[in-house]
């Protein structure tokens, strides 16, 4: 059948809006999400591993201003203010000002980061333990009181926790506070030789006689994501190693904060060039266990530990395999393994 030119033109019209139509969204058409995925100056970015952000049930939110764990009638600011004197803010966190004119400074503590801008400025991955051996007492302890914040937490099952938007300056490692990202480890931390009671409350042979985590029955819940999971270290054996110089003990991370802390590094470093997927070494190539001088750690843009940050700081611990979590990261960008060396990679 022929059509008259009208005929043709209505037709063509149809056909590009039905197409145009298509690839409309409907309104209130939810979003999937995987379930991986960070959140940084309000966008989405994968990581390959389990992320629960404060948006997500069963996550928590660094940016309430009220007690987490006290019952829910004493949780707002003004109780919370009576009852825990060491909070003299409702904010846990704040705003990254360093290197912004004042005229971004303006613009941005309104919300108004861009991905680029923030880019720019954040330069650290700073990992920490968090001496509390869960995630669920961690932020009890930083949030409800202390007053303190970080970006995210590893609990010892590998599910991190995001608990604020990577624009935001969480209060977790002093003088990088401006420039870093922070993560708290669930990992009970290093003791010296002798005085390393505390672990063995957590660190137990089971039957089968491997060393095991046995979260205590005065901390409730620990709120753990994966259903009846047990924790076991990397390596059974207490680990030694200097840090600071002093000679030190601790039980390694789970295989699955490992997996984790892989992705999650591999992922930040992807977002923010300037984060290189590298750690602080020596001219010999080896693992620095101390602070960084101040001239050096203004010029470092890296992972690093809280010891390279502050001297009155230990974590993450000699325990922790800097070589197997950087060239992981590494491997995953497609970039070529570091050359090995490090104290720490055992």
């Amino acid at each position: 059948m022929r059509l008259s030119p009208r005929s043709l033109i209505l037709l063509v019209v149809s056909i590009t809006a039905l197409a145009v139509t298509g690839c409309r969204t409907t309104p209130g058409t939810p979003l999937a999400r995987k379930g991986d995925e960070i959140v940084v100056a309000g966008q989405l970015f994968h990581t390959g591993t389990r992320v629960v952000t404060w948006m997500d049930a069963g996550g928590y939110d660094a940016y309430r201003v009220e007690r987490r764990f006290a019952p829910i009638e004493e949780s707002n600011w003004d109780k919370t203010k009576a009852a825990v004197k060491d909070l003299s803010s409702p904010n846990r966190y704040g705003l990254r000002r360093s290197g912004l004119t004042p005229e971004e400074i303006e613009k941005v503590r309104g919300g108004g980061w861009d991905l680029s801008r923030l880019q720019s400025v954040v330069d650290q991955f700073v990992l920490h333990y968090d001496v509390c051996g869960i995630s669920k007492q961690c932020f009890k302890v930083l949030h409800d009181l202390r007053g303190l914040s970080v970006h995210f937490m590893l609990d010892i099952d590998g599910t991190i926790y995001q608990t604020l938007d990577l624009k935001e300056r969480a209060f977790h490692a002093t003088t990088s506070n401006d420039r870093s990202i922070g993560i708290e480890i669930a990992n009970m931390g290093a003791y010296p030789p002798g005085a390393h009671k505390a672990l063995d409350e957590w660190y137990q042979r089971d039957a089968s006689g491997r060393i095991a985590i046995k979260v205590p029955e005065r901390l409730g819940d620990p709120m753990i994501f994966t259903p009846n999971f047990t924790g076991r270290p990397t390596r059974s054996d207490l680990v030694p190693g200097n840090v600071q110089g002093t000679q030190l003990l601790q039980y390694d991370l789970t295989p699955e904060q490992y997996a984790a802390l892989t992705k999650l590094t591999a992922a930040l470093c992807k977002v923010f060039p300037k984060i290189t997927p590298d750690y602080p070494r020596d001219a010999a190539g080896k693992l620095v266990t101390k602070k960084l001088p101040d001239d050096e750690l203004k010029k470092y843009g890296g992972v690093l530990g809280h010891y390279h940050v502050q001297t009155n700081k230990t974590d993450p611990g000699p325990a922790l395999q800097w070589d197997a979590l950087i060239n992981g990261a590494r491997d995953l960008n497609g970039l070529s393994p570091l050359k090995a060396g490090a104290e720490g990679s055992r």
